[in-house]
């Protein structure tokens, strides 16, 4: 009985190392695919740790908007509450109509992203603000300003030079109604005559 045992670990055994040694000759490791990065352990070193240890987080400095980032947005229209009456003092209720990269404008209230990770931040009565969600305004668009009043001279007379003075207008005739006819009495008629009556017989 226990040279069966033994006989049937010993077996044991020379299997198991038969079936390691043809797992590390005949089966391969997957291959990596070629667009695969190696990842290092430094990466875990630069880690963000304040929040780990307890300590508050730091703000991370506002991005600065580039002038190639401001030009894309381009401000056609601001419909700001009453209160709003300068630009120093921005709202958080109101709409904006800006067109972006040249498209058609759209109406934006406020706190609607306008593009990506920009939403509008504030209102004021001809200014609005653009930026992050949660941070300060990166970009600041300005209504461009109205047309200077329209100017002119008086016109010119044609018929004279430019120094020429001008001729009083022409008076434009009058329509007036003829006078009715005046109602003439008729004329008086004289009184009949009485003639005596002859009373001499007649032969």
């Amino acid at each position: 009985m226990l040279a069966r045992l033994s006989a049937f670990v010993i077996w044991a055994l020379v299997a198991a190392t038969a079936v390691f040694w043809g797992l590390r000759l005949f089966v391969r490791a997957p291959v990596a695919p070629a667009y695969a990065v190696p990842v290092g352990d430094t990466a875990a070193v630069r880690g963000d740790l304040t929040r780990l240890l307890g300590s508050a987080p730091v703000a991370a400095p506002a991005a600065v908007a580039t002038p190639q980032a401001a030009s894309r947005f381009k401000l056609l229209g601001i419909v700001a509450p009453k209160y709003a009456s300068t630009t120093a003092s921005n709202s958080t209720h109101g709409v904006a109509l800006i067109a972006v990269d040249g498209k058609m404008a759209k109406a934006y209230p406020v706190g609607a992203r306008v593009d990506n990770d920009l939403v509008l931040q504030s209102v004021s009565l001809r200014t609005v603000s653009i930026g992050p969600t949660q941070g300060a305004p990166t970009i600041t668009l300005e209504l461009p300003p109205l047309a200077a009043a329209a100017t002119g001279t008086l016109p010119i007379n044609i018929g004279g030079g430019a120094g020429a003075p001008l001729s009083p207008p022409t008076p434009v005739p009058q329509y007036v109604p003829p006078a009715p006819p005046l109602a003439v009495p008729p004329p008086p008629q004289a009184p009949p005559v009485n003639r005596p009556e002859s009373n001499a017989p007649t032969q």
